[in-house]
């Protein structure tokens, strides 16, 4: 069964940045769309971004979209959501998942959209 494995969270400092990473088991990659959650301490999980099995399609989050960017060269079967200027409230535990559903499916946004999830990568924020 493919498995998703995010890389990439840590320790920083308001303001740094940090690139996350997102690698599935097996090279079935470009088959799916793909998109990052998180979910903070006593909160709910939360859309990011997501994008297309191409990658030509970006979606993101208003929230959060002049200093995250999702991206998948598929050259490298690696996702990334490339974090600038983080803040204390971007600390959460950070999920990658997969879907069969076109990018422009709005269940994309949602959790229930997505069939295959990763454990998760730790980003902190904090002074």
């Amino acid at each position: 069964q493919v498995q998703l494995v995010e890389s990439g969270g840590g320790f920083v400092q308001p303001g740094d940045a940090l690139r996350l990473s997102c690698v599935p088991s097996e090279r079935t990659f470009d088959a799916y769309s793909m998109g990052w959650f998180r979910r903070a301490p006593g909160k709910g999980r939360e859309y990011v971004p997501h994008i297309s099995r191409g990658g030509s399609a970006t979606y993101h989050e208003d929230s959060v979209k002049d200093r995250f960017t999702i991206s998948r060269p598929n050259a490298k079967n690696t996702m990334y959501l490339q974090m600038n200027t983080l803040k204390p409230e971007d600390t959460a535990v950070y999920y990658c998942a997969a879907s069969n559903l076109p990018a422009y499916s709005s269940n994309l946004r949602s959790g229930s959209g997505y069939y295959l999830w990763g454990q998760g990568t730790q980003v902190t924020v904090s002074p």
